[in-house]
C-alpha cells in the first residue's frame, strides 16, 4: 500500500482505476453507468467560469500592508490604529481591455486592485496604474468598454470606435495622453504606480471627514517599454507580466510599493471647485499636490505566491463596495456606479455567495442573513434566526459604526462634470513635463494609433490636441505624415516586388 492518498470521486468514493473508461469487452461501447467517466467529463466542461467584461487578463499575489505613520487623525479603521500594524492582503494586476488569452506587456491601463484582509472586514480598493481616467460619468462607462472591445461585424478592435468616442468626449484627453505616453507599458507589475483613482473619504473618532486619494509608489522605480521593445517581448512570451511577477517571488524578491493619501477636509470641496472650475470628485482630473500633499502611511509587500492560480487569482472578487469602519465613499459619480456594477458582476460570474470563497473570505467573523443561492460555502448559521429581528440570539447591528452623514445635497437632476470643465489644463501640465525625445515617442505612438481612421474623425482629435498644446497637434500631424510617407512606400516596394514574380 502506497503512502499517497487515495484519489476519489468528488463524493469521497475511492477510484479503482483512473486509466480506462468501462466498456462491453475491450472494443465495446462506453456503459453510462461509468460514473467516475461521466463525473470528470461533466467536471470538465464546467472547468471555466466566464471571464471577466473587462480586466480579463491577470496576474496576483498575497502581501502585508505595514502601518508606518500615525493618520489616525484621519481614520478610525483599525487596519490604519497604530505604527507597526500589519494587514494581509491580496493584489491582482491586470490589463482592462485584452481577453484571458491576450498579451501581457500590451499598450494598455493596467488594473490595480487591493483585497486587506482586516478585523473589521474586508477593504478592497479598486483602482488603477494612471489616477485619472476617461470618463467621469458611470453612464459612459458600457459605451466607452465597447469602443475598447470587438467590433460586431469584423470581431476585430476597432481604432475608428476608439478615437471616434474619444474625440467626442475631451475629458478623455488627459488619460489618453498618460496611455499613449512611455507610461502605457510598463515592463512588469512591480515597475507601476497604483492608484485609487476616484475620490473616497475618511472619518476618525470625532465624526469628522476628508476627501481622499490613494497612491501606492512603486519602490522598484519605474520602468517602461517601447511598442518596439514591448513587440519583442510580446513575440517571445505572452505571459511575461505572470513571468516576472511570479518569478521575482519565488526567488525572495519581494515587490513593494510606499502608500500615500491626499487628504481634502470635507467642507472644502465647494471651495475647491469654485477656484479650480472642476469637481474635487471628477474621476478625469488630479488633486495639484502643492495643495494636497501626499501624505504617508506605510508600505505594501508582495511575499507570497497562490497555490492555485484559479482559485485564488481567477475567482479572487475586488469590490469598491467593500470598506470599513473610518473609510467611506464620495459623490464621485464613477465610484457610485461601480459600487453596483463590480458586485452584481461577481455574483453573476462566480455565483451568489462568491464572498464565501477561501481568497474572498474576510479574516474576521461573519454573521449575516443572506440566505441559500448558489454557493453557500462555508454559511453556517443559526437556524433559528434566519430574518431580523428576532428572538433567537442573532446578530444585531452595531450604531457605534454608524458613518456621518455627507454635507453635499441639492436638487435630482442629470447634471455632468464635463459642461463647464476645463479638459485641457491639466493634460498641458502632463505634456509640458515630457522631454523632446517623450514628446516624439508621443506623436509616433499616437500616429500609430490612428493608423486606418477616418479623416474627420482624425481631425477631430487633433483639434483636442491642438487646445492642449500646439506643439501637441503639430507633432501629431508630423508623425502622421511620416507615417503615410512610410505606407507609400511599404506599398511601392510590395508592387515591386508582386511585378517582379
Amino acid at each position: 500500500m502506497t503512502d499517497k492518498p487515495r484519489l476519489t470521486t468528488t463524493a469521497g468514493a475511492p477510484v479503482s482505476s483512473n486509466q480506462n473508461s468501462k466498456t462491453v469487452g475491450p472494443n465495446g461501447p462506453v456503459l453510462l453507468e461509468d460514473y467516475q467517466l461521466i463525473e470528470k467529463l461533466a467536471h470538465q466542461n464546467r472547468e471555466r467560469v466566464p471571464e471577466r467584461v473587462v480586466h480579463a487578463k491577470g496576474w496576483g499575489a498575497y502581501g502585508t500592508l505595514t502601518v508606518t505613520e500615525d493618520i489616525t487623525r484621519y481614520s478610525r479603521a483599525k487596519l490604519f490604529s497604530e505604527v507597526g500594524k500589519k494587514t494581509e492582503m491580496l493584489a491582482r494586476f491586470s490589463t482592462v481591455a485584452g481577453e484571458q488569452g491576450a498579451a501581457d506587456a500590451e499598450r494598455d491601463v493596467r488594473g490595480f486592485a487591493l483585497k486587506f484582509y482586516t478585523e473589521e472586514g474586508n477593504w478592497d480598493l479598486v483602482g488603477n496604474n494612471t489616477p485619472v481616467f476617461f470618463v467621469a460619468d458611470p453612464y459612459k462607462f458600457p459605451d466607452f468598454i465597447h469602443t475598447q472591445k470587438r467590433h460586431p461585424r469584423t470581431n476585430l478592435r476597432s481604432a475608428t470606435a476608439m478615437w471616434d468616442f474619444w474625440s467626442l468626449c475631451p475629458e478623455s484627453l488627459h488619460q489618453v495622453t498618460i496611455l499613449m505616453s512611455d507610461r502605457g507599458i510598463p515592463v512588469d507589475p512591480s515597475r507601476m504606480n497604483g492608484y485609487g483613482s476616484h475620490t473616497f473619504s475618511l472619518w476618525n473618532d470625532k465624526g469628522e471627514r476628508f476627501w481622499v486619494k490613494f497612491h501606492f509608489k512603486t519602490k522598484q522605480g519605474h520602468k517602461t517599454f517601447t511598442n518596439e521593445e514591448a513587440e519583442g517581448v510580446i513575440a517571445k512570451s505572452r505571459e511575461s507580466y505572470q513571468e516576472a511577477l511570479y518569478g521575482m517571488i519565488e526567488d525572495g524578491r519581494f515587490p513593494a510599493w510606499d502608500f500615500y493619501i491626499q487628504a481634502m477636509p470635507e467642507a472644502e470641496a465647494e471651495e475647491f471647485e469654485r477656484k479650480t472650475g472642476w469637481s474635487a470628485f471628477d474621476l478625469t482630473k488630479v488633486w495639484p499636490h502643492s495643495q494636497y500633499p501626499l501624505i504617508k502611511v506605510g508600505v505594501m509587500e508582495l511575499n507570497r505566491n497562490p497555490e492555485n492560480y484559479f482559485a485564488e487569482i481567477e475567482q479572487s472578487a475586488f469590490n469598491p463596495s467593500n470598506v470599513v469602519p473610518g473609510i467611506g465613499f464620495s459623490p464621485d459619480k464613477m465610484l457610485q456606479g461601480r459600487l453596483f456594477s463590480y458586485p452584481d458582476a461577481h455574483r453573476y460570474r462566480i455565483g451568489t455567495h462568491y464572498e464565501s470563497l477561501e481568497v474572498n473570505k474576510p479574516r474576521c467573523p461573519v454573521h449575516h442573513y443572506n440566505r441559500d443561492g448558489t454557493t453557500p460555502f462555508g454559511l453556517r448559521t443559526n437556524p433559528d434566526a434566519y430574518y431580523e429581528p428576532n428572538s433567537f440570539d442573532g446578530p444585531v447591528e452595531d450604531p457605534s459604526v454608524e458613518e456621518p452623514p455627507h454635507r453635499y445635497s441639492g436638487d435630482v437632476g442629470r447634471y455632468e462634470y464635463r459642461a463647464e470643465a476645463d479638459h485641457y489644463s491639466q493634460p498641458r501640465a502632463l505634456f509640458a513635463l515630457f522631454d523632446e525625445a517623450h514628446r516624439q515617442r508621443l506623436f509616433k505612438t499616437l500616429a500609430g494609433a490612428m493608423q486606418g481612421v477616418p479623416q474627420f474623425i482624425v481631425d477631430r482629435q487633433l483639434a483636442h490636441f491642438d487646445k492642449v498644446d500646439p506643439a501637441y497637434g503639430a507633432g501629431v500631424r508630423e508623425a502622421l505624415a511620416e507615417q503615410g510617407k512610410d505606407d507609400a512606400q511599404a506599398s511601392l516596394t510590395t508592387s515591386h516586388a508582386a511585378a517582379a514574380e
